[in-house]
């Protein structure tokens, strides 16, 4: 059996998305200061590094992270590799053999390159709307991608993506590293922090080959 751990490692050089703040670490008590034990404060947004995105995240009445039902989060998975430069389109879907056998679908990129910049970069390939909805179509119930959205940046406010993917009740894995991971099939185990009532949160993700 082998592990991959697909989180990327959050902390104050974690990127996040645009111009949001950074994840903050505080110490409030330090055995190196004499305090019985090391005591951390932590403050940062829930879309923070690798993260899962509720329904609720743009539907008015959709699920929350603490009411996704586990048996979505985990479960067999399928890595697909999009070797283009373009957003991944419906056709793109078909010529990467994704036909609905799979609820779970994860998109390995050339995003995995970004990672390494210095910071956040808004030249990051992500779903066009015809794949949104095939995807809906195929009843997939759980998509990922290997950088902070599934959203091409340059939608803006509109989202068409993420609506259209939340409407119909499926989640998002957003920030997923999956630059070790070979194409092909895997247990996905997601699992966002338990927060109640928000519309995301931060996620230690891993997919196990060879069970």
């Amino acid at each position: 059996m082998r592990i991959y751990d697909i989180t990327v490692p959050l902390g104050p050089s974690t990127h996040i998305w645009d111009n949001e703040p950074s994840p903050a670490f505080h110490a409030d008590l330090s055995l190196s200061a004499g305090d019985f034990a090391n005591v951390t404060s932590i403050a940062m947004g829930a879309h923070s590094g690798t993260h899962t995105d509720a329904p609720s995240h743009f539907v008015a009445d959709g699920a929350t992270i603490d009411q996704l039902p586990a048996e979505t989060l985990v479960g067999p998975a399928v890595v697909v590799e999009h070797a283009g430069s373009n957003h991944i389109t419906a056709e793109d879907l078909e010529a990467l053999g994704v036909d609905g056998r799979c609820e779970r679908v994860l998109f390995k990129t050339s995003n995995g390159r970004l990672w390494d910049a210095p910071t956040f970069r808004e030249d990051f390939i992500a779903l066009a709307p015809s794949a949104s909805a095939r995807l809906i179509e195929l009843g997939v119930r759980l998509v990922g991608i290997d950088y902070l959205s599934i959203e091409p940046y340059e939608a803006g406010e509109a989202c068409p993506v993420h609506r259209e993917l939340m409407a119909s009740g499926v989640v998002i894995l957003e920030g997923a590293d999956l630059r070790e991971v070979p194409p092909g099939e895997y247990l996905l185990v997601c699992a966002p922090i338990k927060l109640v009532g928000t519309e995301g949160a931060p996620t230690r993700a891993f997919l196990i080959a060879d069970r």
